[in-house]
């Protein structure tokens, strides 16, 4: 099928190249409202098609899918109205930039028999997928915390705070691996530029299992961190994005549960075995993204719950920004979105 790319910034470029590779792409044209950028994509991948319109791309019968890499702000817009062209839409992360609207696009989706998905790529990821595996299949145990760091130096953005820039990547694949949706949420950041979005945040997390997360973001860090510890009962994983060579290892260690001695003490015992690196496959994420996205669309396919998983993203998110502006007061989280502060941080402030 014929493929548009709204928004050539950053990311359009990446997704061109990968389209022109993917099997189930028979054309793609390329849009931005910027002919300079889209004069260098048109150079680059001449058999492509270019326009400076999106109406161009709504109206080409023959284009049956349209992703959209634009600014943060406009994702719930311009997806509506590929979908009320008939079109199904991929939206890069985040799928929007509120719970009601991210639950509209859903809905209006289903409701058109088509199919609106997010562009979470990392859960495409081969070493993702192996972690995921790991602990889907119980090999650490009972899951038990969670701990991401995702800082850099740059890229600053104008528009949205650094919550809604990292935190889709390490919420999805948080809630991949740990099937459950947190029911209360907080956050601590700030802003080094004057009136400017947050560049470093944390963000704590609670489920109601009792498994917690916390996730470190950052624009302003000395070094590249891509880095995710999973602790369980048995074992724990790390994975380091920025390893190539070892981005998953497992760890056989832990905490023996502790006996009760004649003294009427408990006695914490610790166990450390192997460290392993398990075999990870090389793939490209954002191709194999691609090309799950066009066999679901080819497929008729409507969201499932994937996309249900999508707008918990942005519920965790919008819950976090709430945090955020409550000084780091936890909010509740319910199936349909943040419900405020929970009474006793309320109360306490």
């Amino acid at each position: 099928m014929k493929v548009g790319v709204v928004g050539l910034g950053y990311w359009g470029p990446n997704l061109v190249r990968n389209l022109t590779s993917v099997d189930a792409c028979t054309g793609v044209v390329a849009c931005d409202l910027d002919e300079s950028r889209l004069k260098r994509v048109l150079q680059r991948y001449p058999g492509i098609h270019g326009t400076t319109s999106f109406d161009d791309v709504l109206d080409d019968p023959e284009v049956a899918a349209v992703v959209v890499a634009t600014p943060v702000g406009t994702h719930a817009r311009l997806a509506h109205a590929a979908l009320r062209a008939g079109k199904s839409v991929l939206v890069e992360k985040p799928l929007a930039t509120s719970g009601r609207d991210a639950r509209a696009l859903v809905q209006e989706a289903g409701r058109l028999g088509l199919l609106v998905m997010a562009g979470h790529t990392f859960l495409y990821s081969p070493a993702v997928q192996v972690a995921r595996e790991l602990v889907h299949k119980g090999a650490i145990g009972r899951p038990l915390y969670l701990q991401s760091s995702r800082v850099n130096l740059g890229i600053h953005q104008s528009d949205v705070s650094v919550l809604w820039d990292l935190a889709p990547h390490d919420l999805s694949i948080l809630l991949d691996c740990i099937d459950e949706r947190p029911n209360r949420v907080s956050a601590f950041g700030r802003s080094t530029l004057r009136r400017g979005p947050s560049d470093v945040a944390f963000v704590d997390l609670e489920f109601p299992s009792g498994f917690v997360a916390n996730l470190h973001l950052s624009w302003l860090a000395p070094t590249k961190m891509r880095r995710t510890t999973i602790v369980g009962t048995r074992k724990m994983i790390v994975y380091e994005d920025t390893n190539p060579e070892e981005p998953i290892k497992v760890y056989d260690k832990g905490l023996n549960r502790p006996a009760q001695d004649e003294l009427d003490q408990y006695k914490v015992t610790y166990r450390t075995g192997n460290v392993v690196a398990p075999r990870v496959g090389t793939w490209e994420p954002l191709g194999a993204q691609l090309q799950d996205f066009l066999v679901r669309v080819a497929a008729g396919d409507t969201p499932d719950k994937r996309e249900q998983t999508a707008i918990t993203v942005v519920d965790i998110i919008e819950a976090a920004e709430e945090s955020l502006a409550l000084s780091g007061q936890p909010v509740l989280l319910s199936e349909s979105g943040p419900i405020g502060a929970s009474p006793a941080s309320a109360a306490s402030a």
